[in-house]
């Protein structure tokens, strides 16, 4: 009785510390990632307007019309992304459901073939191929994740990313426009704003990676800064030159 006590703790020991991260980041990393674009893009074009000597309406002109564009092409690129890929699956899918319509043991023995490859004995491989092929929906799910890679009932939908993005982007890109919106007459509150959003995105991030949050966030808030402050500098040079 003492073992049986002993490893069912050893047991209960590994289920519960044998975890591990999300490796696809689910719907955090392509919200965050989605509003940091939002953020580093409208901060730059608005550092840019205003390295131009621009007045306050140009730049929140500006911004609110980046904030429409990039929200709308990055809404139309991810739905025509992911409708294509989701096209070319089901495509590939419909040859695989005909095959196992047309050839049914041809594609068993394919399996049993995969299955002893990867080490099971090869009778065994057979009868877990041939029980698994008794179901043609089974089996076409089987076939697909092995051959494919693909989860045939988790396909991604086209209006989910396209609607997650134009949010995600449009959220982050109305931070550096917002203190003008609530009456702000200089640049650097929109900066210290969209910094601010930056870094915590940034730390957001490190959910899904092995780095700190500090680390994520002050690295992220590096890039967005030197991309405004490049943009700036163009914006003054230019500027100068029209001018």
């Amino acid at each position: 009785m003492a073992i049986i006590e002993t490893e069912a703790v050893l047991h209960e020991a590994h289920r519960d510390n044998h975890t591990h991260r999300d490796v696809n980041g689910g719907w955090l990393r392509p919200a965050v990632f989605g509003a940091m674009d939002g953020l580093v893009s409208n901060l730059a074009l608005m550092t840019g307007v205003a390295g131009g000597a621009a007045d306050r309406q140009a730049i929140v002109l500006s911004g609110l019309a980046g904030l429409a564009a990039g929200a709308f092409s990055m809404a139309a690129g991810e739905y025509t992304s992911v409708a294509s890929q989701r096209e070319l699956v089901e495509a590939e899918l419909d040859v695989e459901r005909r095959e196992l319509r047309k050839h049914p043991q041809d594609e068993e023995a394919e399996l049993a073939a995969l299955y002893a490859a990867w080490g099971v004995e090869p009778g065994l491989a057979r009868e877990v191929a041939r029980q698994l092929s008794r179901d043609p929906e089974q089996a076409l799910e089987i076939h697909a994740r092995e051959e494919l890679g693909i989860d045939p009932g988790d396909l991604p939908s086209p209006l989910v990313a396209a609607v997650s993005s134009f949010g995600s982007f449009a959220v982050g890109a109305l931070l550096p426009v917002l203190p003008y919106l609530l009456g702000a007459t200089a640049l650097w509150p929109a900066v210290a704003l969209a910094l601010i959003g930056l870094f915590l995105c940034g730390a957001v991030v490190a959910r899904v990676t092995a780095r700190t949050w500090w680390f994520s966030g002050l690295r992220q808030l590096v890039l967005g800064g030197a991309a405004a402050g490049v943009t700036y500098v163009l914006g003054s040079l230019f500027g100068t030159a029209v001018g």
